[in-house]
């Protein structure tokens, strides 16, 4: 019965970190900011490590299946 939590939060987690490395580096590829009124530089730093750490976090909720 617990395992039905962590499946669904591992996807979720993993769903968003990818839809946000996907966003980014498709911004960053075309040298458009991620975030609107924010440094290029600083945005894609923020938001590649938010993705990451949500990627990390999905595949820990699959590890502990």
């Amino acid at each position: 019965m617990e395992s039905g939590p962590a499946i669904y939060a591992g996807t979720v987690f993993c769903l968003f970190g990818a839809g946000l490395l996907a966003w980014t580096v498709s911004r960053a590829r075309q040298h458009r900011p991620v975030a609107l009124g924010v440094n290029r530089v600083a945005s894609t730093t923020v938001a590649g490590t938010v993705a990451l750490v949500s990627l990390a976090l999905g595949a820990w909720c699959f590890g502990r299946l």
